[in-house]
């Protein structure tokens, strides 16, 4: 299947219950407001929605939710997340079934060590690959956040891998993605460059980048589509502007600790009136005030939070 990943694919949070269960109906609410800005895709159960949080079978729950509320007006990217290559498979087999368009593959704790076996990566991705046949995404994760950066000989060897459509670089280093850029290109030049640099988006695009697979997109959303639309256009002024705008909301979405980025970003779409709580699983734990009024602050100066919407929050 040919997937058109050239754009945003906002990689969206999780509604919960009190309880920290999952909010059904807030899910179909929250999807139905982000597949109406226009994304290419949806990413659904990797960090930004708890994947990692939640039980094989409440991911393929969320994934179900998903679909039927999309339908085929918009592809699914399921994150998939394992210990080892049979399980990886067994997983990617359900997403399947279910209905996923193609597979964000996340690095594993197999790959932890230097130096890391090429054949350790290949040959799971190729495992993943051969038990769907469906597109799948490589992941390129900076260290601190529990990934691996790939050195590009690896990279040019996973990008021959017959599934692999495209790889999301999250590096969060500007000469790490151009190298990274560079090596996927000369292996394999149909591969998209997806940009995961949440706090450098717009010049993701300057470096090369073709598409965005990030969790800030997960609020904001019809203004990253068009930023990144006036991107790949050219119109360099119209989608630094709409960077600007986002900027501080973007530094105070993912300031340190990081961790916390979901809770603040359900913080944000909560202030918008689109999710009727903050809650997240543990060990995630909520924010601060002074946090949810940085966050309040910088919605109003990019632009997302409107009297109306303000009111409502404010009534909670």
């Amino acid at each position: 299947m040919k997937l058109d990943l050239g754009g945003l694919i906002p990689a969206t949070v999780l509604p919960m219950t009190v309880d920290a269960q999952i909010d059904e109906a807030g899910l179909r609410r929250y999807i139905r407001h982000v597949a109406a800005a226009g994304p290419k895709a949806l990413a659904i159960n990797v960090d930004t929605g708890e994947g990692p949080h939640l039980w094989a079978n409440e991911r393929l729950r969320v994934l179900e939710i998903v679909l039927d509320e999309v339908g085929d007006r918009v592809p699914v990217i399921a994150g998939l997340g394992a210990q080892y290559t049979s399980q990886a498979a067994d997983l990617a087999r359900d997403f399947k079934r279910a209905g996923a368009s193609g597979l964000l593959v996340f690095p594993i704790s197999a790959y932890q060590g230097a130096p890391l076996d090429p054949e350790v990566a290949v040959r799971y991705h190729a495992a993943i690959g051969d038990a769907t046949g469906l597109p799948l995404i490589l992941f390129v994760l900076q260290p601190a956040l529990g990934g691996v950066n790939f050195l590009p000989e690896l990279l040019e060897r996973l990008c021959l891998v017959t599934d692999v459509a495209a790889i999301k670089e999250a590096s969060f280093d500007p000469q790490l993605f151009v190298r990274t850029r560079d090596a996927v290109k000369a292996a394999r030049p149909d591969c998209v460059v997806l940009t995961g640099n949440d706090n450098f988006i717009y010049e993701s695009f300057l470096l090369g980048a073709e598409g965005a697979l990030i969790g800030f997109g997960a609020v904001a959303t019809r203004q990253q589509v068009e930023l990144i639309e006036h991107a790949l256009a050219g119109h360099h002024e119209q989608a630094r502007a709409i960077m600007n705008r986002l900027t501080p909301l973007v530094n105070e979405v993912f300031s340190a600790p990081v961790r916390n980025y979901r809770a603040r970003t359900k913080a944000a779409l909560v202030m918008q009136g689109l999710l009727d709580r903050e809650t997240v699983r543990e060990p995630l734990l909520p924010i601060s005030d002074a946090e949810r009024e940085r966050i309040r602050t910088a919605m109003s100066f990019a632009g997302e939070l409107d009297e109306a919407q303000t009111q409502v929050e404010m009534a909670r």
